[in-house]
């Protein structure tokens, strides 16, 4: 029987998925559940890397039953993952010498301050900043602080192995035979050569972590291993394709050449702009960051913005504030608002990111009046979105020769059509909505059929990406543009003025 069909793991950060994709990337079956990450403390965000790996097989089974398929048809296996969440595991029995710290936590900003004096060397390195976001400084706090007191003489002895998600993965899916990463993962550890795209033993040793700890970096389509030891697979499964959530986004909406921009609006909002072969410095807050890289090409690269808190600001109105019994109930709350009740959100719930960079803000509400009611705050919290990525928009326009014409959007919370309305009209830009509002599983799947040679080039793949989508263009003027983002500028100014004196 023809392998001719692809499995996609998704393992991000409040959810797994697992998609069966045939060989004109038609989704022909798929699962997903709940993992939710834990709050120990304020500013602190971990995952159970048990619970990761557990979340995987019957999501398989699951998605493998739904297209009527048995895993003999499986002819290459493709991961994405929640990028810059941190584990260090034994490499005797895979377990877990501490909680997985997610890309979110903020714990160690104290040691992110203490070193500002570094950040253009590190960006100059790296293409990023130095801030708790990215994995360096989670590898050294889990090392100094495992309730182990050795793990530090392990780690330098060999004994552990640390990573991002997808090598603990792959780690799992291998039997832990393979210790890898993909390019696009290790680009957003703080320790990778943004150019020689090779472990720096100066980053290593500047964040204390041992370089025997760390994976081989590989294209982002290829070989990574194959499967072994599994309940829920059979052995000799290929894993052909590896990248990055917003990577893999950014191939799953077909931006494959420079000019080509996506955004992602998951848990996160994550804007990136593909430049090319040209690594392209900020000069306005953003990171420099490798695109999916196949085999034997060029190394591509892309310009970031990474907003922390947006799916994640309507769980909180959903959660936290008890204020709806299930996300989408948001928009129609919102649009019983008053549209000019001067509420203003800046959901820097786990700090503010690019461009700002402030990891000890935290969110701010501006407006409330006695008038103000629940729908008010319902429509600050999806506009307070917007208005970091309007943020972003901007400064990458500044970076590029030339600016965005449009916006290719995907992510949970591209399926709202007043909040995706409202960010037209803030950007005044064309918003084209994937008709697959899940890119990344579909990215991840691209590449491992490109792994495995279902297509000959990415191009031909990119031509079976599914087309439509409706799109959105601005129909405020730009006078209430300016006037909004100069309020909003006002505010965050604020907000990062308070949390600097406090």
């Amino acid at each position: 029987m023809a392998r001719d069909s692809l499995l996609a793991i998704d393992q991000g950060t409040t959810s797994t998925r697992a998609v069966v994709y045939d060989a004109r990337l038609r989704t022909v079956g798929q699962a997903q559940a709940e993992v939710a990450p834990r709050y120990p403390k304020s500013g602190w965000v971990e995952h159970d890397p048990a619970a990761l790996i557990a979340s995987v097989g019957p999501l398989v089974r699951r998605a493998l039953n739904e297209a009527g398929l048995g895993a003999d048809r499986i002819a290459g296996i493709g991961l994405t993952n929640q990028r810059e969440t941190t584990i260090v595991w034994d490499r005797r029995n895979g377990r877990a010498i501490g909680p997985a710290l997610v890309w979110q936590d903020r714990r160690t900003a104290p040691f992110c301050e203490e070193h500002r004096g570094r950040r253009a060397w590190i960006s100059e390195r790296t293409g990023l900043v130095l801030d708790p976001y990215f994995s360096a400084t989670k590898i050294a706090w889990l090392l100094d602080h495992a309730e182990a007191p050795d793990a530090r003489r392990r780690a330098e002895a060999g004994e552990l192995a640390a990573g991002t998600v997808d090598s603990l993965l792959i780690w799992h899916l291998t039997g832990g035979r393979r210790h890898v990463t993909d390019v696009t993962n290790a680009s957003r550890t703080l320790l990778m050569d943004l150019r020689s795209l090779e472990w720096a033993g100066d980053l290593c040793d500047f964040f204390a972590v041992p370089r025997v700890l760390l994976p081989e970096i590989l294209p982002s389509s290829g070989l990574f291993g194959e499967t072994r030891g599994l309940d829920y697979l059979p052995d000799g499964l290929p894993i052909a394709g590896v990248a990055g959530d917003q990577q893999a986004s950014l191939v799953g909406q077909g931006c494959l050449t420079a000019g080509q921009a996506k955004c992602t609006y998951g848990t996160g909002a994550f804007l990136l702009a593909h430049t090319g072969e040209r690594a392209v410095p900020s000069t306005r807050g953003l990171i420099t960051t490798v695109a999916a890289t196949l085999g034997g090409g060029p190394p591509q690269y892309a310009l970031e913005g990474s907003v922390f808190v947006a799916g994640a600001a309507v769980q909180w109105f959903r959660d936290g504030l008890k204020a709806v019994g299930a996300a989408p109930e948001i928009d129609t709350l919102c649009l019983g608002s008053d549209p000019d009740s001067g509420v203003l959100f800046v959901p820097a719930l786990t700090g503010l990111g690019a461009p700002h960079w402030e990891p000890e803000a935290r969110g701010t509400i501006f407006g409330l009046s006695r008038a103000t009611s629940l729908a008010d705050l319902a429509r600050a919290t999806l506009e307070g979105v917007a208005f970091q990525v309007a943020d972003l928009i901007g400064a990458i326009n500044a970076d590029l020769p030339a600016p965005l014409t449009d916006l290719r959007v995907d992510g949970g919370m591209a399926r709202s059509d007043p909040f995706l309305q409202f960010q037209a009209d803030l950007l005044g830009l064309p918003l084209k909505r994937s008709p697959n509002t899940e890119s990344t599983a579909l990215g991840a799947a691209l590449l491992a059929g490109l792994g495995v040679g279902l297509w000959p080039d990415p191009h031909s793949a990119a031509e079976l990406l599914p087309s439509g989508g409706r799109a959105f263009t601005a129909q405020r003027d730009p006078a209430w543009q300016t006037e909004s983002l100069a309020r909003w500028h006002r505010a965050v100014e604020s907000v990062k003025q308070h949390y600097r004196e406090h």
